[in-house]
């Protein structure tokens, strides 16, 4: 479904998708090799600095339009729907901002990207499970040497046990060196049997 106030039909077609999900392309776990394991990952689209990808991102995290995060996720949801490995999905768990930034900025910006992709995968949406209680300064202005210093103890994990034996899908905005998701990773396999995977607007 696509909100012509959010983005025209044009510009969809002009985006760099990546179609990793349809190709089985093992990009992202690429990214976190010998760091955390994953059972799937993709990502909609191809980041490039001063890109529309680019744009779209910072209208949705700076200028506060949210629309843009549900037109993606029902994009990305929608695809995932027609696939039967991403059909095993029990819960999308979306990385967490610290509360601070989150009374500052007013939202998560992966919030509605995750329950639009929870919508068309029919998962349950969670995102008290999984806290950042660390306030760090944004990955965007760090080398990537520092982002790469991103650790596990930035977050914590509340009920373990609702994780319990559960297939979760972990969702970002953006890719880059993976250190934000290998954090997130490492505090969610406090729970037993858990498996993980990764769906992110964009990679870098």
């Amino acid at each position: 479904m696509v909100r012509e106030d959010s983005i025209c039909v044009d510009c969809r077609h002009a985006l760099p998708v990546t179609n990793f999900h349809f190709d089985k392309n093992p990009a992202l776990k690429k990214v976190l090799f010998g760091r955390a394991n994953i059972e799937q990952g993709t990502a909609l689209f191809r980041f490039e600095k001063k890109g529309p990808v680019q744009h779209l991102i910072h209208e949705l995290k700076y200028k506060g339009h949210q629309g843009i995060g549900e037109v993606l996720g029902d994009w990305l949801g929608g695809e995932l729907a027609t696939l039967p490995e991403w059909q095993a999905i029990d819960m999308i768990i979306p990385v967490p901002i610290h509360k601070k930034k989150l009374r500052e900025r007013g939202f998560n910006q992966v919030t509605k990207f995750g329950k639009r992709i929870a919508f068309s995968l029919n998962a349950e949406y969670r995102e008290d499970l999984l806290i950042k209680v660390i306030h760090t300064k944004t990955q965007t202005k760090k080398n990537r040497s520092e982002r790469f210093n991103n650790n596990p103890e930035l977050y914590k994990l509340v009920h373990p046990e609702l994780l319990e034996n559960k297939h979760v899908l972990i969702v970002d905005d953006l890719i880059t060196t993976g250190a934000t998701l290998e954090g997130c990773i490492c505090v969610l396999n406090q729970a037993k049997n858990l498996k993980i995977s990764i769906a992110t607007m964009a990679i870098a």
